[in-house]
């Protein structure tokens, strides 16, 4: 099981950035895809985006697209998500997780990740 620790959110105003930091322990890093998902209050468990092992592959929701940035770093064990022109409903908890596999990663029910980690609170003020 892989264990996953993120940081970098907080308070920004509107069209500002914030840079997030994940990292991840416990598997090979540089063998899983790893994505990005949200959660706002009283909403389900959303997909942002994904990066394959090798950083050669990004995917984006249609609602970061063009405005977030995924990358990642395989000799820190981290993957980072870029967000810029940050909008009011942006606003939610973000977290990390990884899959054996690009597609799988992209494709998968947040609910059936089997961990999470305590994630990191972005707040967008308009």
């Amino acid at each position: 099981q892989v264990q996953l620790v993120e940081s970098g959110g907080g308070l920004v105003q509107a069209g500002g950035s914030l840079r997030l930091s994940c990292v991840a322990s416990g598997r090979t890093f540089s063998a899983l895809a790893m994505g990005w998902f949200r959660q706002a209050p009283g909403t389900e468990r959303e997909f942002v985006a994904a990066i394959s092992w090798s950083g050669g592959n990004t995917y984006y929701a249609d609602s970061v697209k063009g405005r977030f940035t995924i990358s990642r770093d395989n000799a820190k064990n981290t993957v980072y998500l870029q967000m810029n022109s940050l909008k009011p409903e942006d606003t939610a908890v973000y977290y990390c997780n990884a899959a054996y596999g690009f597609d799988t990663l992209k494709t998968k029910n947040p609910m059936d990740f089997g961990s999470w980690g305590q994630g990191t609170q972005v707040t967008v003020s308009s």
